[in-house]
């Protein structure tokens, strides 16, 4: 059972260090009303209170959406101290991108990234100092006061850290994210949207449909571009290039694989 957002509110005002409301436990559709709900009365206690004094909304594509149209009006009041993170600029709410002072952009292709926010924003794209070149570096544009691109490396943290853990394992990705048991002759249609129910289906499925995928690549593909795990993709890479290897064999490696990775918990719930 998800928590409300007076639960929620006495957590934040209790907390002495960092507090996290995870909404895993809630539904894609469910998310933007409990965010918005409880957005203002966050704002509220940082006024009262000072804290939290920083707010980090991942995923804000889910919560912020341009589609979500009461968006303007939550968030009419000013906007400080605030981190968004997501995957898609072009579809956040029009107060989210105009309240953005720096944007970093990661991954492969960092300024298509920034190209995307800045189309979105209607604001020219400057130059860039010194492109990305390098493994671990990211682009920044800062906007107020503007300056040209310029790239930084991150310091790696000396624990090792799994983003996003437990929604690959237990949350909900997007249809168009999720992974589709299809066989083939594509008469199926079993959908896996996170690891557990990707572990399920394939221990359900008939052998011809498992070989099918496995030979084209598309766990591999799946774990590296939907699950965002290169480490776990590159092990499927490995048991899918596996000369002569069984379906029993294959989905036992591939599931070993997942479980080393990741803990499959048995349900669902919205933690603090």
């Amino acid at each position: 059972m998800a928590p409300t957002v007076e639960e929620v509110l006495q957590l934040l005002e209790s907390a002495q260090n960092n507090a996290v409301v995870n909404l895993v436990g809630l539904s894609l559709s469910e998310r933007p009303e409990f965010f918005h709900a409880l957005f203002p009365r966050m704002q509220e206690l940082r006024a009262r209170t000072g804290r939290p004094h920083w707010v980090l909304v991942d995923e804000t594509h889910h919560v912020l959406s341009v589609k979500w149209e009461p968006a303007e009006m939550a968030l009419s009041q000013k906007l400080t101290n605030l981190i968004f993170i997501t995957v898609h600029p072009r579809v956040l709410a029009p107060a989210v991108l105009a309240a953005v002072d720096c944007c970093i952009a990661v991954g492969d292709a960092p300024r298509e990234t920034l190209q995307e926010f800045s189309d979105a924003v209607g604001q020219r794209l400057p130059l860039a100092q010194a492109p990305v070149s390098e493994p671990g570096e990211v682009l920044v544009w800062r906007r107020r006061p503007e300056q040209a691109l310029y790239s930084l490396r991150l310091a790696q943290s000396r624990t090792q850290r799994k983003r996003h853990q437990r929604k690959y394992a237990e949350g909900e990705l997007t249809p168009e994210r999720s992974f589709y048991f299809r066989g083939p002759e594509g008469k199926l249609k079993l959908r896996a949207q996170n690891l557990i129910l990707f572990q399920q289906l394939a221990e359900g499925v008939d052998d011809e449909t498992w070989l099918y995928h496995l030979r084209c690549g598309d766990y591999s593909r799946w774990f590296r571009d939907s699950i965002k795990d290169g480490a776990l993709a590159k092990e499927a890479e490995t048991i899918e290039r596996a000369p002569q290897i069984t379906p029993q064999e294959s989905r036992a490696r591939i599931k070993a694989a997942i479980e080393e990775r990741y803990t499959l918990p048995s349900e669902t719930s919205v933690g603090g």
